[in-house]
């Protein structure tokens, strides 16, 4: 009885010292999946313009004849239209996001060009940089989560 009374506390004990510790963020978050990341980078929806998850989860649609997968704000929006503004803010995001070219690993150029691979916009620094990532698809995807993850991470105040 005494043993389980001590669990019983030391459980509990341990589960306030879990709570307070994700409260003050000291411990560490399980990292974003691709979809969030994806959701991430393209902040906005391509036919509302509404800022993504405020009406819900996020919906995976393929548009286009490259078939690019895009996020909408709500279901409402699967029977609207792509407004072309939103598209190229979105095109902007991804951009911004992504940062770096996943073959030449450097920034992308001021124009880059971009592709569509598995259904995700890709930018690269140039053509040739498309048919590498055509040859091994994953490793470059990857590398652009890691782009992703590093640009939705918080950064330290400047004091």
């Amino acid at each position: 009885m005494r043993i389980t009374v001590t669990l019983a506390i030391g459980a509990l004990v341990l589960g306030i010292a879990h709570v307070s510790l994700a409260q003050q963020g000291l411990l560490e978050q399980a990292a974003p999946t691709h979809d969030q990341l994806r959701i991430a980078a393209q902040k906005i929806c391509p036919v509302s313009g509404e800022v993504l998850g405020e009406h819900g989860p996020p919906i995976k649609v393929a548009v286009g004849q490259q078939k690019e997968e895009v996020y909408l704000c709500c279901e409402a929006c699967t029977k609207g239209k792509l407004d072309a503004k939103h598209w190229a803010t979105i095109h902007a995001n991804i951009a911004k996001a992504q940062g770096k070219c996943p073959v030449m690993q450097k920034a992308l150029p001021k124009n880059p060009k971009w592709t569509v691979v598995n259904g995700q916009i890709v930018y690269v620094c140039c053509p040739p940089c498309t048919s590498k990532i055509e040859k091994n698809p994953e490793t470059f995807l990857q590398r652009v989560d890691s782009y992703y993850t590093a640009s939705i991470q918080p950064r330290p105040a400047i004091r």
